[in-house]
């Protein structure tokens, strides 16, 4: 039996199950004939996969007593329904046509129905489980990615969306779990036309300001439209990771006040509250915009509330622990716009960032990285000398003079660690003037210059892995001599392989050599471990003539005239 005849077979005297077409067509008289109705945020009535297959292609659902059939006819029927596709994955355009064209039908019934009944559920609950189903069969349409202009085209992402503002928060949730699905990140990479004119038909359809709406009336307290958050927050991560300017739109849109507000929330931990962390460090990883709009909305000040609750307590799982990283990552992003520095330091987040440091919790990884971005650069200069006025010279050197050792909890390797120390102090030595920058000087005087001991060992142990990484470098360059070598590209692997750190450790023996007891012992040193002082000039050279970022030319010349000066001086 070909399908043709399975179209055509209608059984003999057989009561059978009204189709879609015929239920929409009903009188209304005949509502008061409906199957119970639901609540209005019942879960929609689930379709079996039989079910769903045939209704997708405007067949008669089977009938509701066993049909007078061969048995061979028996067995096609059966092999028809279990070797076809449930998932839609041979739909065509035709298919989709008559797809979206029920849906439409679905639509327009749910409201007209709706309209006719506003304060009788069960007059409308019929059109609206109907319509729910339609939503469930677009889902096919996801495994055609090349179908998605016609989707475009027929306007059917644009009833999608006024969908989220439907009543029933059920069928909002059922489209935005249909969006999500449609703009999966592996399903979009299957289609380059059909990812191109959907994302654009979401952007002109404002849909990230619609989805945010959405989200403001979901109700975390029901499963359903938890799940429907947790989708939501997807869909915007999926669309930054093909089209990454997206994220400026999105929080343009709202979607970076409602993250601030569901931080702030008193909820317990759950996975959205995850998620919204971790939304939120992309939104503000790339997008100066974005760091500039969460500073201007209290942003830096609410992840330091957030923060402060891992001053003392560590996180309470795997998951919170993520959660706390997300939200240091956030404010490292955050602060490398210099708009923020200001409101980090009248927000008191040195006076945390240095309490964590001294309690030795977890946080104590995060803090040191936030207070390095903190510091760097010209606009660290306020949080340079407020850090030494908050006795922070305290918490900082024990940390530099012994480095705490790695476990599995603290996530921060021995060099990364040495790399944000020795950072912060060189910020601080390039940053800090008068009163500040004398405090800062003594240190490496105190206890017969221990300090200068503990820089002269860092310098020796870089330098160590410096000329290891070169050595690589040139085996690889010998083996791969017919090859052109990119020079910025083995800087870069320099840099990472320990140059960045020496270069930064070398800057700090220059600053603290301008006093003579101080040289003195440096050189002293470098003569009784065969060091010299051409090395650390050489390396200094090449740091200034790679100094800095190119937009802040003028600042750039000015270190680049410091840093010369301090090597002439050395």
């Amino acid at each position: 039996m070909d399908v043709g005849e399975l179209l055509s077979f209608k059984p003999e005297q057989t009561p059978k199950r009204p189709s879609d077409f015929e239920r929409d067509h009903q009188n209304d008289d005949d509502d008061e004939h409906s199957p119970e109705p639901a609540a209005r945020n019942q879960p929609p009535r689930k379709v079996n996969r039989t079910e769903q297959s045939v209704s997708a292609r405007g067949i008669l659902s089977l009938p509701t007593k066993e049909p007078q059939i061969t048995e061979e006819e028996r067995l096609n029927i059966l092999k028809f329904v279990e070797t076809e596709e449930p998932d839609g994955e041979v739909l065509d355009e035709g298919g989709l046509k008559r797809m979206l064209l029920l849906f439409e039908k679905r639509v327009l019934k749910n409201q007209e129905m709706r309209i006719k009944f506003p304060d009788n559920a069960e007059k409308f609950m019929e059109s609206e489980i109907e319509l729910n189903d339609a939503i469930q069969e677009l889902h096919a349409v996801a495994t055609v990615p090349d179908l998605y202009p016609l989707l475009v085209e027929l306007n059917g992402v644009a009833s999608l969306l006024d969908l989220l503002s439907h009543q029933n928060s059920d069928i909002s949730v059922a489209v935005v779990n249909l969006l999500q699905e449609l703009t999966d990140v592996d399903i979009l990479h299957e289609s380059l036309d059909g990812t191109e004119t959907l994302i654009e038909a979401l952007r002109n359809q404002q849909a990230a300001g619609l989805l945010v709406q959405n989200l403001e009336r979901l109700d975390e307290t029901v499963k359903e439209e938890a799940d429907g958050v947790h989708n939501t927050l997807a869909i915007f991560e999926n669309l930054i990771e093909v089209r990454s300017d997206i994220a400026k739109e999105v929080a343009e849109q709202g979607l970076l006040q409602w993250i601030l507000k569901r931080l702030r929330a008193k909820m317990p931990f759950d996975a959205n509250k995850l998620y919204c962390s971790e939304i939120l460090s992309i939104l503000v990883q790339d997008t100066n915009d974005n760091r500039i709009m969460l500073g201007n909305i209290d942003g830096i000040d609410v992840l330091l509330q957030q923060l402060a609750a891992y001053k003392r307590h560590d996180p309470n799982s795997a998951e919170e622990q993520e959660f706390m990283e997300n939200l240091f990552n956030s404010l490292c992003s955050a602060l490398m716009a210099k708009e923020n520095r200001e409101k980090f330091l009248k927000g008191e987040g040195l006076q945390l960032m240095n309490l964590m440091l001294r309690e030795k919790k977890l946080s104590r990884n995060g803090s040191l990285k936030v207070l390095d971005h903190a510091m760097a650069g010209p606009d660290g200069r306020d949080n340079c000398n407020k850090f030494v006025d908050i006795l922070g010279l305290r918490t900082i050197f024990p940390l530099f003079m012994k480095t705490p050792k790695r476990s599995k909890k603290r996530l921060l390797s021995t060099d990364e660690h040495e790399e944000h120390i020795v950072s912060i102090i060189a910020s601080m030595l390039r940053n800090c003037k008068g009163s500040q920058r004398q405090r800062l000087l003594s240190k490496f005087t105190e206890n017969d210059f221990e300090k200068v001991e503990r820089l002269m060992e860092l310098h020796r142990k870089y330098l160590e892995k410096v000329e290891s990484m070169d050595r690589e470098i040139d085996q690889e360059m010998r083996n791969n001599e017919d090859e052109e070598q990119d020079d910025d590209m083995m800087y870069v692997k320099r840099l990472s392989g320990g140059l960045f750190t020496l270069q930064l450790v070398d800057y700090v023996i220059l600053e603290i050599s301008c006093t003579d007891v101080v040289k003195q012992r440096v050189l002293k040193i470098l003569n009784l471990h065969n060091g010299s002082m051409k090395m650390i000039r050489n390396i200094m050279r090449e740091y200034a003539g790679n100094l800095g970022d190119a937009s802040d030319s003028d600042w750039r010349e000015q270190e680049q005239a410091h840093i010369l000066q301090l090597i002439d001086r050395f």
